[in-house]
């Protein structure tokens, strides 16, 4: 059946592994470094809030990748 082809722009597992990887990292990193930010905070306003939007970003950037990875496909 011609429904089941697999499509051209599939991608490899090794991709969709490293993918997931990256993803975890950045999430618990970024929220890692989100909350040590907030307690150098209270000695140094300026380090604490660059190490606040780091890892805010970083968490973002994270769940991000998730969306992206639920639209690739794998090849079979």
């Amino acid at each position: 059946m011609g429904f089941f082809k697999p499509s051209s722009d599939a991608t490899s597992s090794k991709t969709v592994a490293r993918l997931q990887a990256l993803i975890w990292v950045l999430i618990y990193g970024g929220l890692l470094t989100l909350i040590l930010g907030l307690s150098v905070q209270r000695m140094d306003d300026a380090i604490g809030w660059s190490l606040v939007v780091g890892g805010g970003l970083a968490a973002a950037v994270g769940v991000v990748l998730i969306y992206v990875r639920s639209k690739m496909t794998l090849k079979p």
